[in-house]
């Protein structure tokens, strides 16, 4: 599991809506909304990684937080 200093941010512009993302978020952190990733719960993120590792777009991940 990854640090708790870890950020969870998205890029909703490189989402094409697949759901794999939604699907395997162990907190329901993500929604698609209007096709497109969104974080519906910042709070309930635990940084586990599993959204980030199974992305085809690259469109969610996880950063230092801090970082831009």
């Amino acid at each position: 599991m990854a640090s708790p200093t870890k950020k969870l941010c998205v890029k909703p512009e490189w989402c094409k809506g697949c759901g794999i993302c939604v699907a395997f978020c162990p907190t329901e952190t993500l929604e698609l909304k209007n096709g497109k990733i969104s974080i519906a719960k910042p709070e309930s993120c635990v940084a586990c990684g599993m959204c980030e590792m199974r992305c085809p777009d690259y469109a969610v991940y996880l950063t230092e937080e801090g970082d831009n």
